[in-house]
């Protein structure tokens, strides 16, 4: 009894292969998403709890700003473009300019989140700082 082999499969998949590698070449897929945009600006809200008193301070991604004891530097933010809940990142790093032990150490260097700043959360004892908006 001879067994006869099914050549008709092999040739069906060689003829697939070939039409994704050209459905590949003609429509190549996106590796990133576009739902992230990043941004330049970055808008922070500064609380003094001393005097309760709060303040709107935008930064320029990647310069430091001198905001009375505290050395601010937004290293980069993303905006996300859901319609419903938008999700503001950015990295931001703090030094406390008072705190003469520690002069390269930052007292936040971490990301913070615009919808949950409890998360990573910047812990002074005189000022607070939220993320507002990335621009």
């Amino acid at each position: 009894m001879l067994i006869k082999k099914n050549t008709n499969l092999g040739k069906i998949k060689k003829i697939l292969y070939i039409n994704l590698l050209i459905l590949f070449l003609i429509f190549p897929f996106k590796i990133y998403s576009d739902d992230i945009v990043q941004g330049t600006k970055t808008n922070i809200k500064i609380l003094d709890k001393i005097s309760s008193k709060n303040e709107l301070i935008k930064l320029n991604n990647g310069q430091e700003l001198l905001y009375k004891d505290l050395l601010i530097k937004s290293m980069k933010c993303t905006n996300s473009q859901f319609d419903d809940n938008p999700e503001i990142t950015a990295y931001l790093q703090v030094k406390d300019l008072i705190n003469q032990n520690n002069d390269d150490v930052f007292v936040f260097n971490d990301w913070m989140f615009s919808s949950s700043p409890s998360i990573i959360p910047f812990d002074h004892p005189v000022y607070d700082i939220w993320l507002v908006g990335c621009y």
